[in-house]
């Protein structure tokens, strides 16, 4: 039997990983650094699951009565 992933469950929105390119873009297009991004703990759930490690970009992706926001998080241990 397959185990389950937290990923499938209804209210977890997509998360994905950026590339160190897409991560350039991205804190060139806002103007900041990466410290201004808003943070996501290394231990939460989803993290572990996507395998993502401190100082990766997380592009996060909600979807609400058809409509979808983005949202970025820099993973940190703490």
């Amino acid at each position: 039997m397959k185990k389950k992933s937290i990923l499938d469950h209804v209210l977890v929105p997509k998360h994905e990983i950026l590339s160190e390119e897409e991560k350039e873009t991205l804190l060139k297009k806002y103007g900041i650094k990466e410290k201004q991004l808003p943070r996501i703990l290394a231990t939460d759930p989803v993290v572990k699951e996507i395998g993502a490690k401190p100082g990766d970009v997380l592009k996060i992706t909600r979807e609400f009565m058809g409509k979808k926001s983005v949202y970025y998080r820099i993973v940190v241990k703490k």
